[in-house]
C-alpha cells in the first residue's frame, strides 16, 4: 500500500517519501481502517525532526485519521462493523496513519456521526482533543469567568476558543497581527496582538488588575514563566509544551495550579481508562461538531502527496485553523 514514510536516520521534512509498504495485519483487539482523510499537526513535523529510536525503518508517519472499517478482530466489545465510519488518534510509537490503510485498537476508535465529513473528523483529533482535555479534563471551571488562550489562531487554539465560548467564558487570546481578524471571527472577546502589544499590560487592563482565571499556554518558551504573574487568585494554567520553574514561586500563596496535557502519553501510560478516554473525548467533541457548536476550521485541504508541503506551512507558522489531506 502507499504510505508517507521517513527513514530512521533522516530528520528533515524533505526526507519524508511516499513508498510502498506492507498493508497492516490486525490482532484480535484491533480494527483495520481504509483511510479517507488525515489531519496535519505540529507534532508530525517535530517527530520527523526528533523521532523515537524504537521507530521502524522506514516508519509510517501521521497520528490523526478518519476512514472506513474494513476488518475487525475477534475481540470487539464495542461492536464495530465493516463499513462504519470511524476516526482515532494513533500511538506515535507505532506506524502511523499517513497511508491507505491504518490499524488501531478498538478502544481508542470512535464513530463519526452521519452529518460529519471524514475531513472534519480527522481535523479535530490531536488539536481538538488537546483543547478538550485542557478545558474538560484538567480545569475546574467553577466560579471561573475568563480564560487566556495563547495562539488562538492555531489548530489547538482555534478549537479552545470555541469550546471556551461554549462554556460561557470570556475569551482573551494572543495572536500575530495578520491573525487578529481570524480569532475575532471565531468568537474571541479580546485579542492581544503580541507583535505590537505587551501581553501582561493588556491583561491588567482587561481584568482591572485582578488577573486571568484560566490560561491555556500553547506557545511554551518564556511565556510559561510570565503566565504565573498573570493568574488571578485560585487561577490555573495548563501548559502544553513546557512547564514553568516554580523554585522561586509559591503557588499556594494564591491557591493557584499549574497543569499539563500530554495527549499521546495515554498510549504509554499503561492506564486503560485513559486510553478509553481518548475515544470518549473524541465522541463528545465530534458531537459538538455534528450539532454545529464547534467548527473544525479547515482552512486548507490538500492531497496525500502534498502532506510534506503542509507540514512546512505549519512549521513556519503560515497557517490558521487546520490543514487536512484527503486520500483517493
Amino acid at each position: 500500500m502507499k504510505a508517507l514514510t521517513i527513514a530512521h536516520d533522516k530528520t528533515n521534512i524533505d526526507d519524508a517519501k511516499i513508498t510502498q509498504v506492507t498493508k497492516p495485519t490486525i490482532n484480535s483487539d484491533e480494527i483495520l481502517i481504509k483511510v479517507k482523510a488525515v489531519g496535519l499537526n505540529p507534532v508530525d513535523y517535530k517527530l520527523i525532526e526528533n523521532h523515537p529510536a524504537s521507530w521502524n525503518d522506514p516508519h509510517v508517519l501521521g497520528l490523526d485519521a478518519a476512514g472506513e472499517v474494513v476488518e475487525v478482530g475477534s475481540d470487539n466489545p464495542k461492536h464495530f462493523e465493516i463499513g462504519q465510519r470511524v476516526f482515532f488518534h494513533s500511538d506515535l510509537n507505532k506506524d502511523g496513519v499517513y497511508a491507505e490503510y491504518a490499524k488501531a485498537k478498538y478502544n481508542v476508535v470512535a464513530r463519526i456521526p452521519d452529518n460529519v465529513s471524514y475531513q472534519s473528523a480527522a481535523a479535530i483529533l490531536c488539536s481538538g482533543l488537546t483543547a478538550y482535555a485542557a478545558l474538560f479534563r484538567k480545569m475546574n471551571l467553577t466560579g471561573k469567568q475568563n480564560v487566556l488562550i495563547h495562539a488562538g489562531a492555531g489548530g489547538v487554539g482555534s478549537i479552545a476558543v470555541q469550546l471556551a465560548k461554549y462554556l460561557g467564558l470570556t475569551v482573551i487570546t494572543t495572536v500575530s497581527t495578520k491573525k487578529v481578524a481570524f480569532v475575532k471571527k471565531i468568537g474571541a472577546d479580546f485579542v492581544i496582538d503580541y507583535k505590537k502589544q505587551d501581553t501582561t499590560k493588556e491583561l491588567k487592563k482587561i481584568t482591572n488588575g485582578v488577573g486571568v482565571d484560566l490560561i491555556i499556554n500553547l506557545v511554551g518558551g518564556d511565556e510559561v514563566q510570565k503566565d504565573l504573574s498573570r493568574l488571578a487568585y485560585n487561577g490555573a494554567v495548563v501548559d502544553i509544551l513546557n512547564t514553568p520553574d516554580l523554585s522561586h514561586y509559591d503557588l499556594s500563596a494564591k491557591g493557584q495550579s499549574v497543569l499539563s496535557v500530554n495527549l499521546g502519553g495515554a498510549h504509554n501510560g499503561g492506564n486503560i481508562s485513559q486510553l478509553n478516554d481518548l475515544a470518549t473525548m473524541a465522541e463528545s467533541l465530534v458531537k459538538l461538531v455534528a450539532d454545529g457548536i464547534v467548527d473544525p476550521l479547515i482552512t486548507k485541504e490538500i492531497s496525500f502527496e502534498e502532506i510534506p508541503d503542509g507540514l512546512f506551512l505549519i512549521k513556519n507558522h503560515q497557517t490558521e485553523g487546520k490543514i487536512v489531506a484527503v486520500l483517493d
